[in-house]
């Protein structure tokens, strides 16, 4: 299996996002926390050709009870997917929605592919070996924070947090061009890896939503830890904090907060 296989997966799987009718909605817990028929289907459609492709691995994924990351997960192959980051822009078609695959190998990231099929902008990475879009080798940018936008997530099922999210980004947008939201996890820690942002920060986001996404931005040169500098775990929920290149520190709102 190569990472050339995974990505033809994750081009199949956005298809099934484009020819999609509007879905059937289902509520799960948290505010405003949905999945879709799509969602389901996508996912099975990954985990079955993915198994095909590495019958051995274990399997992570948001929907169909596979959300919980176990010791068994944590040695040889397993796949973290999210089959629809930014389900609730899907549902409302609001751009973008992406395919999520990371693949760790006893539990570090090992191969990670982002796909955006609207855009038609797949990302990739292998570790060690750099992060690509559309086949083309990507860094993220040596710009201060000053001279870039920021982008941030509001952790919206988790509403303790609503507070402190907001604090800290009406402390960061001084610091900054501006800040933006796009509703996605993955696709706002590859928009900092390519360059289009220099930091995106989350208080609370889930393992399929950074299990791919982080290594593209790690291989794009960029600081991926969680809001108080510490690695990101890998085993579960965690709050995120992606800084390009020319973030050389983690601002002071963070420690403020």
């Amino acid at each position: 299996m190569t990472i050339e296989d995974i990505k033809q997966t994750a081009r199949e799987a956005g298809n099934i996002l484009l020819t999609a009718r509007r879905p059937k909605i289902m509520e799960k817990s948290g505010h405003a926390n949905f999945v879709t028929e799509t969602d389901e289907k996508v996912q099975r459609f990954l985990v079955d050709k993915l198994k095909d492709l590495l019958p051995e691995a274990e399997f992570l994924g948001e929907e169909d009870g596979q959300d919980e990351f176990s010791a068994k997960m944590a040695k040889g192959f397993c796949f973290v997917i999210d089959p629809i980051d930014g389900t609730s822009n899907f549902i409302y078609e609001y751009r973008p929605s992406v395919v999520s695959i990371g693949l760790l190998r006893d539990g570090k990231p090992y191969m990670a592919v982002v796909y955006n099929p609207y855009d038609d902008m797949m990302f990739s990475a292998v570790a060690g070996e750099g992060a690509y879009m559309n086949g083309e080798r990507i860094m993220s940018s040596e710009a201060p924070l000053s001279e870039q936008l920021s982008c941030f997530g509001t952790a919206p099922y988790y509403e303790e947090l609503r507070d402190k999210s907001f604090d800290i980004a009406k402390k960061l947008l001084p610091l900054c061009v501006d800040l933006r939201r796009s509703g996605t996890a993955a696709w706002d820690m590859c928009c900092v890896a390519i360059g289009r942002c220099g930091l995106y920060f989350e208080l609370k986001i889930q393992i399929w939503d950074y299990a791919a996404a982080a290594l593209i931005a790690q291989e794009a040169g960029c600081s991926v830890t969680d809001t108080e500098g510490k690695p990101l775990s890998y085993t579960g929920p965690s709050s995120a904090l992606c800084m390009s290149r020319g973030v050389k520190k983690i601002p002071d709102c963070f420690k403020e907060a």
